[in-house]
């Protein structure tokens, strides 16, 4: 079975970093793969340890029109079994019309919640033979929207279990973000836009420091509304409270030495934060929405509250900054979690299934152990 990919991302997060998962799990599933990405992409060096060939083209977004020409041309040199289109961002639509004008089937993955009318739905996926959501929830909104159930199939993300795990190096940590022994430390790990629920936390924020006023606010990520965010923690006067840590590529040694995560999003298909975090044995204060009560059960390895609700949102955290025993027990809880529901090998060989069946052929047994 030979697969073709097609990413636009063009930072190693969120789609991209599962895409690259998919490629290294697919090993032993598929006899070749191809990815085509931006050349400007994180994924290009690191894909091509895993896939047989990269493709660098221009990917400008949904109005690239010229970027059906570009992906044919690379599908008829290529020939590929089944194409699997991964981003939003001009590849879903048009990937799915050039693969159409060469008679090779596609496949969507759709990783967001956000409702789209019945007609945009009608219309947008009649080009591909088959959609992957990444959450129940995101698939029960196309359900919702009037997709046939049987052209969709939910396969979650997945998490490297290996990289993200329960090793701390409390000391490092300290030095790196001028911590004090005394202090506890609440991370968020999102990009800097509207649904991912920067402004919850900054109202629950005076709640905790009420209870413990020695915590302090760790901000992972970048995006459009970072500098508004930070703004607003200094006209509240919390710049010794809250630190806008940026990008940071070595998340796996930070998550585990922080005290719990937060995740007050408004919209979300699932949520790779969650997953790292929970590998890494950290319990989990989250929203209920979207996909994310998929990964976070609330009482078993995290807490989650209504989303916008800034007020539980703080009694929750303070919850687990004053219950170590109990975010020890959820912590443990969300690691056996992820390593039971949304490793590497299973996204893989839930994809790999869905293949086989919009081929018409039976389903690929790897023919090595795989990655965990």
């Amino acid at each position: 079975m030979k697969l073709l990919h097609v990413e636009s991302g063009r930072h190693l997060y969120g789609g991209a970093l599962q895409v690259l998962f998919l490629l290294r799990g697919l090993q032993g599933l598929a006899t070749e793969q191809v990815l085509v990405c931006p050349p400007d992409s994180a994924i290009r060096q690191r894909g091509a340890s895993y896939a047989d060939r990269v493709h660098a083209v221009p990917m400008r977004g949904d109005g690239d029109l010229l970027l059906i020409a570009r992906l044919r041309r690379i599908l008829r040199a290529e020939q590929p079994d089944l194409v699997h289109l991964h981003s939003r961002r001009g590849a879903d639509v048009l990937g799915g019309i050039a693969a159409r004008l060469v008679g090779v089937p596609a496949i969507v993955s759709r990783r967001v919640d956000n409702p789209e009318p019945r007609w945009q739905v009608a219309v947008k996926y009649r080009f591909h033979s088959h959609v992957v959501t990444i959450s129940e929830a995101i698939r029960q909104v196309l359900l919702g929207a009037g997709l046939p159930p049987e052209k969709v199939t939910c396969v979650p993300s997945a998490v490297d279990s290996e990289l993200y795990r329960p090793q701390a190096e409390h000391a490092w940590f300290r030095q790196a973000f001028a911590l004090t022994r005394d202090e506890r430390t609440v991370g968020m790990v999102a990009q800097f836009i509207p649904r991912k629920g920067h402004r919850v936390l900054l109202d629950a924020i005076p709640r905790v420091l009420h209870q413990h006023p020695r915590t302090r606010f760790l901000l992972f990520g970048q995006g459009p509304q970072q500098s508004a965010i930070r703004r607003c923690a200094e006209r509240q006067g919390w710049v010794q409270r809250v630190v806008f840590a940026g990008f940071r590529d070595d998340l796996p040694r930070i998550l585990p030495c922080l005290d719990l995560l937060v995740h007050p999003a408004l919209l979300e298909g699932l949520g790779v934060s969650l997953l790292q975090a929970a590998a890494c044995g950290l319990p989990v204060v989250a929203s209920r929405v979207g996909g994310i009560p998929e990964i976070v059960r609330s009482g078993e390895n995290g807490e989650l509250v209504a989303p916008g609700d800034a007020e539980r949102l703080a009694v929750a955290i303070n919850r687990l900054l004053a219950d170590r025993e109990l975010a020890a027990r959820y912590g443990k809880a969300g690691r056996e979690r992820v390593l039971r529901s949304f490793s590497i090998r299973a996204m893989a060989e839930g994809n790999a299934a869905v293949y086989a069946r919009v081929l018409g052929r039976p389903p690929v047994l790897p023919s090595h152990p795989g990655p965990a």
